[in-house]
């Protein structure tokens, strides 16, 4: 750098100047130590003829070398000259190169990475990307339990290997301190004859291609380390230099930021599938000898809970009462969902009430309450039965719409209950209604998402007890596997693409005597996949069947 002012006077320079011309100094006259270049430039700065942008820069040679000069302002309209080289070493040019590709490497490793938030596919990318670029081969050693730890490993352009298994850290030099988050071992300070077989990919090391070097870079996460990454080259090819090895760490800590995202998403996932286990329905079949089906739908689409449920508690015995309930807590969604879980929970505690049913639902009712949120629900109680070929019922109703018996004449009627919802006030009112279903009748319990379900020409017309009562009436003598099945199938015709409230429904029934259960002392089990109507027994010669 060197200042000149308006009569071409030297007024300050940097050192490098002082190598460069080599009798500048201050107060000396440019046009004694700078070539002709650059004091003619100099001249056509300071008249005013090259403040344009395009005349900034000058040219010209210099001591045997191509040499650019930049003009800069400074005060009283004195210009400061910067001297560049104009042709760059070949190493610089080469190392300015090489780092425009690792940085286009680290672009493309972050896009690729991101991208999927599968661990296996993160660690599999990582591997193939170093062993391309870093090195001959790559490995990953993942967080393990103690005893196993993932591993994925290839060579360049080979195919990546996974596996789970037991190692001793101590076995690799640095491989230890890296699964902690320590910083990386160089690769000088590790014996390539040291490195174990499992931290080797088939077919990379023999007599002819020895392992020659080996680095140990940590892959740091959000907060706890995700692993690391062991790098191997043959004998033949160069070491690792300290600037490869720090762009190993620059390349890991990219790799272990995605993996750590990818792992935080598969534990959100798995404690979100196991919460949602227990907020789902489910699944039904027979219980001592009585049929029991239910379907249910979400409120909103992709939703897999919501504020319907229904349960099924078997008795101990056949001759014990199973006990049913189908309910609708205020609001839809989670939050709904997680209300429903908490009553469900406290329903299966009060089973052992379930003998006086205004007992039961008083201290639900007590409970709910006591909580410093109450939530409100309406839900229907029913106690089943079976007594020889019939299903004695019991059911109490608790603010929900009365459920509907079908007999197999194709009548549809209401049972006899009413009640108070439970969760808002303290004096509750119920009755109970007694029914009994003979061979290939049901009972149907339904929330009222149901019945107010939109939908019609317009979509703004709701489906009624009406209409369910025709669809029922359709159902005659079916298993109630059957009748919840059309029901929702109807019920989702009705309401096509529009928008509708949790639907649930839980069909009981007694068994016709042309389709036996199971023994009535079996376990409850999952309803098949398909639910068909069985075929009915062939006549007996000279008796009538019934339809």
């Amino acid at each position: 750098m060197v200042t000149v002012d308006t009569a071409g006077t030297v007024l300050s320079h940097n050192e490098q100047a002082g190598v460069l011309l080599a009798r500048v100094g201050v107060g000396v006259p440019l046009a004694d130590v700078a070539p002709a270049w650059l004091v003619e430039a100099h001249l056509r700065r300071v008249n005013g003829a090259g403040k344009g942008q395009s005349a900034a820069w000058a040219g010209g040679r210099l001591g045997g070398r191509g040499v650019k000069a930049l003009a800069g302002p400074d005060a009283d309209g004195a210009v400061t000259w910067w001297l560049v080289g104009d042709g760059a070493p070949a190493s610089a040019t080469r190392e300015l190169a090489r780092e425009r590709a690792r940085a286009g490497l680290l672009q493309e490793l972050s896009s690729e990475l991101l991208a999927s938030l599968n661990v296996e596919r993160c660690m599999e990318v990582t591997v193939q990307r170093a062993a391309q670029h870093l090195a001959d081969a790559a490995v990953i050693v993942g967080a393990g339990d103690g005893d196993t730890f993932p591993v994925t490993s290839c060579t360049d352009g080979g195919p990546v290997v996974q596996e789970r298994i037991p190692l001793d850290p101590d076995q690799l030099p640095g491989l230890a301190e890296a699964l902690q988050g320590l910083p990386a071992v160089s690769s000088r300070w590790i014996d390539p004859h040291q490195v174990p077989e499992w931290a080797v990919p088939d077919g990379f090391a023999d007599d002819a291609a020895p392992i020659g070097s080996v680095i140990v870079v940590p892959l740091p996460g959000h907060g706890d380390p995700t692993g690391c990454l062991i790098l191997l080259r043959h004998r033949k090819e160069a070491t690792f230099s300290p600037g490869e090895e720090a762009f190993a760490q620059f390349f890991a800590a990219r790799a272990g930021a995605a993996l750590s995202i990818a792992r935080g998403y598969a534990r959100q996932a798995y404690a979100t599938d196991v919460l949602m286990r227990g907020l789902l329905p489910p699944a039904l079949g027979a219980v001592h000898g009585i049929c029991f089906s239910g379907r249910y739908r979400a409120a909103a689409d992709g939703e897999r809970v919501g504020g319907d449920f229904y349960d099924v508690h078997p008795a101990a015995t056949p001759d014990a009462e199973t006990v049913a309930v189908l309910g609708d807590v205020c609001g839809k969604g989670l939050e709904a969902a997680v209300t429903a879980g908490r009553i469900r929970n406290a329903l299966q505690a009060l089973v052992p009430f379930a003998g006086d049913h205004t007992r039961l639902l008083t201290l639900l009712n007590s409970a709910l309450l006591s909580t410093d949120q109450t939530p409100f629900v309406t839900l229907v109680l029913a106690a089943a039965v079976r007594q020889g070929t019939r299903v004695r019922l019991r059911v109490s109703s608790a603010g929900h719409p009365a459920p509907l018996v079908v007999r197999t004449t194709g009548q549809v009627e209401e049972t006899g209950t009413r009640g108070s919802l439970i969760g808002a006030f303290a004096d509750l009112d119920f009755t109970t209604a007694e029914v009994t279903l003979q061979p290939g009748e049901t009972c149907l319990l339904y929330s009222d998402g149901i019945t107010e379900a939109r939908g019609g020409p317009l979509g703004d017309v709701m489906f009624t007890e009406d209409r369910l009562r025709a669809v029922l009436s359709q159902c005659a003598g079916m298993p109630p596997e059957v009748v919840t099945e059309r029901v929702q199938l109807v019920v989702a015709q009705w309401v096509g693409e529009g928008r509708h409230d949790d639907m649930a429904v839980l069909a009981i029934g007694a068994p016709r005597e042309d389709h036996p259960t199971n023994d009535p002392d079996q376990e409850q089990k999952q309803e098949p996949e398909q639910n068909q109507e069985p075929e009915p027994e062939p006549e007996q010669e000279g008796e009538p069947r019934e339809r």
